[in-house]
């Protein structure tokens, strides 16, 4: 059993002072109101707040940051991707990887879904471990100190009329039972692992295929997860193919529903917007990537109106700050709408905490309240960022370079902004310099 004695602490109702927590076996058995911490309780000082859920990542795209600045589109960025994953064998990955969810564990980011399509060699061939490559990420989770969903991603065809082609072989099984056959061979390997589905996009996988990814992840109570709309031209092919927007197809055959998370979302028609809410399916947003690709802004507040949770990720780690990426989407929201106020503070701490847990299927974590797990961050209030800022207003100002100390159930793996195991840093250089550059 540990204590920890929090000078502000993110309680069902907000920001409280005096907060203790008594943790046992990484779950928080108890709180009390108190302000002066018990012997031998470790005082945290600032803001303490659950701690943070990326709902969506691709891992080695950190190798492209800085990378791919000169001007084009979603698709020319898109042959930059390409590269980069025709490189990585599985050590390498985990080298990367490492360094990546290192990193997001400085910003705060307790758990990652990780949307994970990179499954076998350049040619195609399974590794003699067939999941050699999402093996390799979770135990660079593991070893960077943070919980992992991983999304196995199904990818099936390089669009509604084409096979795979080039790079695209790694990331497909052939079809849809050699998909599930590697699935079900998985084993997460420790208890701050789990394992989701994923389907790419409605272009790489067929319709037809759908209901059997979903079907499986109701028995195993897996979330799944899919691009959705990222895209004009995602939109217009589907409807020359289906007759039918990405969303309309989804409600066909029976894929909305709270197991789903639609991640970008951003190209949606009303209908498109009444029908994830009505479903409560949820949906990502990643700010970030959207502005870095030239995606557009989605229709945040209209989503959230029509019922469906909104969480927030990092995706292609142009930047990784996840209390940055929940205020983007106040912001962007602004420009799109030209109003002010879209998104409470306690709203976006729910965007990047409890929404994107329970998304990612840890519905025990994203809250300080007993019976949860103890993953939570410490937020300086003195920098120059904060002085002088409401406490209750801290989670819609603070940003990555505010946090001192990370916990995930009880165990401290960041301490006054560094990562206590791994020197990110000179593990991304490293890593990155292993890689043949796109």
């Amino acid at each position: 059993m540990s204590t920890l004695w929090c000078q502000w602490a993110w309680l069902e109702n907000g920001p409280t002072p005096g907060v203790q927590l008594h943790i046992t076996d990484g779950t928080i058995t108890s709180i009390q109101r108190t302000r002066t911490p018990d012997p031998g309780a470790e005082e945290l000082h600032g803001l303490v707040l659950p701690g943070l859920a990326n709902t969506h990542s691709h891992a080695f795209h950190r190798a492209l940051r800085g990378r791919t600045t000169s001007s084009g589109t979603f698709w020319t960025w898109r042959e930059h991707m390409y590269r980069v994953a025709a490189t990585l064998d599985p050590d390498q990955y985990y080298q990367l990887a490492l360094g990546t969810y290192a990193e997001m564990a400085l910003a705060g980011i307790t758990c990652v879904g990780e949307f994970h399509y990179l499954h076998h060699d350049p040619n195609g061939h399974s590794y003699r471990d067939p999941n050699a490559m999402g093996h390799a990420l979770t135990r660079a989770a593991a070893d960077a100190g943070i919980r992992i969903t991983l999304l196995d991603t199904c990818y099936l065809t390089g669009g509604f009329t084409t096979p795979v082609r080039g790079v695209q072989i790694r990331f497909s099984d052939g079809d849809i039972d050699n998909w599930m056959h590697r699935v079900q061979q998985f084993h997460p390997g420790n208890q701050r692992t789990r394992l989701g589905a994923a389907i790419h996009s409605v272009r790489a996988v067929p319709a037809r295929h759908i209901p059997h990814i979903t079907a499986w992840a109701r028995h195993t109570t897996a979330p799944v997860h899919i691009h959705l709309s990222e895209q004009r031209a995602e939109n217009e092919a589907c409807l020359a193919a289906h007759d039918r927007t990405p969303t309309q197809l989804l409600d066909e055959r029976g894929a909305l529903g709270p197991h789903l998370t639609a991640i970008h979302a951003t190209h949606l028609t009303n209908q498109d917007i009444a029908l994830l809410g009505s479903t409560r399916t949820g949906v990502c947003l990643c700010p970030s990537t959207e502005a870095d690709l030239g995606d557009g802004i989605g229709p945040a507040v209209e989503l959230a109106a029509a019922g469906s949770p909104l969480s927030t990720g990092s995706d292609g780690h142009s930047e990784i700050d996840l209390l940055g990426e929940t205020q983007a989407v106040e912001a962007h929201t602004r420009l799109r709408t030209e109003t002010r106020g879209h998104f409470t503070s306690p709203q976006l701490l729910a965007m990047a905490t409890k929404n994107g847990h329970r998304s990612l299927g840890w519905p025990d974590c994203g809250q300080l309240a007993t019976g949860c797990q103890a993953d939570l961050i410490a937020i300086d209030l003195n920098t120059p960022r904060l002085a002088g800022v409401p406490v209750a207003e801290a989670p819609a100002v603070a940003r990555a370079s505010d946090l001192t100390d990370v916990f995930v159930a009880g165990q401290r793996i960041v301490h006054h902004g560094h990562h206590r195991t791994v020197d990110v840093p000179a593990q991304l250089r490293n890593a990155l310099q292993a890689l043949q550059q796109p």
